[in-house]
């Protein structure tokens, strides 16, 4: 059986660490609908927040930028959600992945964003051109 697009829900959100939390509650409350279980309800909570949180400290270093948040999601109860922004872009994609690998040069980020998502969802791409930005893309299904 095909998958079908049952409903979807985007929004936009300047790079500001508060816009983290308000994203997560606004892209939760859209899938609970589906009723999911809470550890699901949870898995996408962190994965989101890493993803929201990795394009406002590294892919616009602090700075003012806008982030593209889009979630769908099927009959066959697979969410999507799609993390955009248009900062500085990812050089080295595998590299970045590696745990413990950060771009921060405060010591302040333990360089785990990519590992975290990776292990709380089912699948994970990621798309980036230097100077243009990275997409971020997230897959669960639901029970």
């Amino acid at each position: 059986m095909k998958r079908k697009l049952q409903n979807e829900f985007s929004m936009k959100i300047m790079s500001k660490s508060e816009n983290e939390r308000f994203s997560r509650t606004s892209v939760c409350a859209f899938i609970t609908a589906l009723d999911p279980t809470i550890p699901e309800l949870a898995d996408i909570r962190t994965a989101l927040s890493e993803a929201v949180t990795n394009a406002i400290v590294h892919g616009y270093r602090n700075a003012e930028g806008t982030i593209y948040i889009s979630v769908k999601y099927y009959t066959d109860r697979t969410v999507v959600l799609k993390i955009k922004d248009r900062g500085c872009g990812i050089e080295d994609i595998e590299k970045c992945k590696e745990p413990l690998y950060t771009t921060d040069e405060s010591g302040e980020r333990g360089g785990m964003g990519f590992a975290i998502m990776e292990s709380f969802m089912d699948k994970m791409t990621v798309k980036s051109k230097v100077g243009s930005g990275t997409t971020v893309t997230l897959y669960k299904k639901l029970s």
